[in-house]
């Protein structure tokens, strides 16, 4: 039995498609099908389902899986481990980061980051918050910098900012007048959304559920330049974090007649062994919040 043959019976289960394994592994769909048959045959048993349309585990298989998702993490954390005592000036970090905080947010912090860590190497994963959640609790990111609200207990959550979900209208609109928007504004605009994985979206349209509203979306994109820009040439309205309109021509950012905030911050999973080059990471967003508190507090003490 060979470790590679459990990583790739590893993600094939948790993608339920050869392909999309082979994909993710970047290697060919015919090693995977190899090395998962080979496995079957030293086990003696089935570990899929083969006569449905997705690839589905057996009973045998699902036992099977829970047993080796613990040692590959526990042999995953050993190497990671070896690696700090053996290059303390090298390391990686894996963040997952959703498009909207990745143009708005992530700079900042990494520029910083980066000019005090340079020998570090940060790989970055953009994808909606809860897409990015599912990720951390499978062990395949060290962080995500995402919306806090209603993440896992399973997480450890560090609340760096909040903001505030407000309606992007375009600014000739007679929207763009209101001090908050109704859901019957809403009602009877066109929406612009984003895409599927994203908390923003499954909040807002929470919201619209809870109101009996039915929103007519007309257009979905990830890409926050691409709503703006739809915003802004009228096509018609959209919601996003306040911090990524601070500088949004074309746009008025209108508050909810009901505001929703939310916190966004760093996520990491409890319990998993942290690398030294991610809790230098970890550690340098701790300072960096209390640089800021601190400022805060100056300020505010200054104007009294």
């Amino acid at each position: 039995m060979e470790l590679r043959q459990l990583e790739y019976f590893q993600m094939a289960s948790r993608l339920r498609n050869i392909t999309r394994a082979a994909e993710r592994l970047r290697v060919s769909q015919p090693n995977i099908t190899v090395a998962i048959k080979k496995l079957e045959a030293e086990l003696g048993i089935q570990l899929f389902d083969r006569s449905q349309k997705q690839l589905a585990l057996t009973p045998e298989g699902a036992v099977f899986l829970n047993r080796i998702e613990l040692a590959l993490r526990n042999i995953q954390d050993a190497v990671l481990e070896v690696n700090d005592y053996k290059q303390l000036q090298k390391g990686t970090i894996k963040i997952g980061i959703p498009p909207m905080m990745g143009a708005y947010l992530f700079p900042k912090i990494f520029s910083s980051f980066q000019k005090k860590y340079p020998h570090l190497d940060i790989y970055l994963h953009e994808e909606g918050s809860m897409s990015i959640r599912e990720q951390l609790e499978r062990d395949e990111l060290d962080f995500g910098i995402i919306i806090l609200s209603g993440a896992s207990n399973h997480l450890q959550l560090l609340p760096m900012t909040k903001s505030q979900i407000v309606a992007c209208v375009p600014e000739s609109s007679p929207l763009a007048k209101k001090p908050f928007l109704t859901k019957d504004d809403v009602a009877a605009s066109n929406l612009i959304m984003l895409k599927e994985g994203s908390f923003l979206r499954q909040t807002i349209l929470g919201r619209f559920k809870e109101q009996n509203l039915s929103p007519n979306i007309i257009l979905e994109s990830n890409q926050v330049v691409t709503i703006k820009g739809l915003v802004a040439s009228g096509v018609g309205i959209s919601f996003l974090l306040d911090m990524v309109l601070e500088d949004a021509p074309g746009i008025a950012a209108i508050p909810l007649e009901e505001p929703i905030f939310v916190d966004v911050g760093l996520a990491w999973k409890k319990d998993r062994y942290i690398s030294k080059a991610a809790q230098s990471f970890m550690d340098f967003c701790r300072d960096a919040l209390r640089e800021r508190k601190t400022k805060e507090h100056h300020q505010k003490t200054s104007a009294k």
